[in-house]
C-alpha cells in the first residue's frame, strides 16, 4: 500500500510539473485550457486504474480436540484492476455529488498458522466487486489548469466471482466509508483526473456457517478461530472527463 502511495505522489508530482512547464511557454502563462468546463451542471466520464485488497483477521481463541490454535493473516498485497464510469452533478461552485459505479478485480493471499507446532497452510481468493460508490467532492479554487479536491463517501460492493468451497468463504455484499483526494488537470480537450481513493469495509466479510464442512472438521477449524473478518482498499484511478 505505500507503494502505491508513493507511486501516485509521483505521478501527479510529475503531472504537475509537466502542467507548470507547458503552462509556462504559453504568452505570459495566463491561458486556461477549458475555462468554463466547471461551469455545466453534468459531468460525465470514466476511469482506470489500480487497487489493492485487504483483509484484518479478529481471532477468538478457539483450540480444536487435538489442541491446535489458527492464526489467519494476509501476507502480500496484489495489485488489482478498477474500471469505473463516472456521473457528477454539481452542486455550487466548490461542491458536487459524484456516482461512479464500476468493477474491481483483485485477490488475497491468506497464511494460516498453527501456533503450537507452526504448521502453516495457505489461500488465495480472488474476487470481482461491483462497486457503487457515491461521493461528495470538496474543490479548492482553480489554480490555472489544476484544482485539487478531497472527497467522502458510501461505497457498497458485490462480489460477483463464483464461490468455491475452500479453507475460508467471503460473502458476496460489503459495505465501505471511502476518504481520499485527488486533483483536476485541465488539457485542452478533456479533464486528467488522478485519484487515491481509502475505502473501509464495516462488515464481517466471512461467511461463518459452513454447512458443507461439517464433515470435514480439518477445514472447517479455519473458520471456528476467526470471530470477524473485515476488508481494506485503496485505489488509484484516472479519471477521463
Amino acid at each position: 500500500m505505500k507503494k502505491l502511495i508513493i507511486a501516485f505522489i509521483s505521478i501527479v508530482s510529475v503531472l504537475i510539473a509537466g502542467a507548470a512547464t507547458a503552462e509556462a511557454r504559453r504568452l505570459n502563462d495566463k491561458i486556461e485550457n477549458r475555462p468554463y468546463a466547471d461551469m455545466r451542471r453534468w459531468h460525465l466520464g470514466f476511469s482506470v486504474g489500480m487497487n489493492t485488497m485487504d483483509t484484518r483477521f479478529a481471532h477468538n481463541g478457539f483450540v480444536t480436540e487435538n489442541g491446535e490454535e489458527w492464526r489467519a493473516e494476509q501476507v502480500n498485497y496484489q495489485p488489482g484492476f478498477t474500471v469505473t464510469g463516472l456521473a457528477a452533478l454539481r452542486l455550487n461552485n466548490y461542491l458536487s455529488l459524484r456516482f461512479s459505479p464500476g468493477m474491481m478485480f483483485g485477490s488475497r493471499d491468506i497464511r494460516f498458522l498453527e501456533l503450537n507446532s507452526g504448521a502453516e497452510e495457505s489461500q488465495n481468493i480472488k474476487s470481482t466487486y461491483v462497486t457503487l460508490p457515491l461521493d461528495l467532492k470538496f474543490a479548492a479554487m482553480r489554480t490555472r489548469n489544476a484544482r485539487p479536491y478531497i472527497f467522502g463517501g458510501v461505497m457498497p460492493a458485490f462480489d460477483v466471482s463464483k464461490k468455491r468451497n475452500d479453507i475460508l468463504k467471503l460473502t458476496s455484499t460489503d459495505f465501505y466509508l471511502s476518504v481520499g483526494i485527488g486533483c483536476d488537470f485541465y488539457l485542452p480537450y478533456f479533464k486528467l483526473i488522478p485519484e487515491l481513493r481509502f475505502s473501509f469495509g464495516l462488515s464481517d466479510i466471512l461467511t461463518h456457517d459452513r454447512p458443507e464442512l461439517a464433515d470435514d472438521p480439518t477445514r472447517l477449524k479455519f473458520t471456528s478461530s476467526i470471530a470477524k473478518a473485515t476488508s481494506k482498499m485503496i485505489s488509484l484511478v484516472f479519471y477521463f472527463e
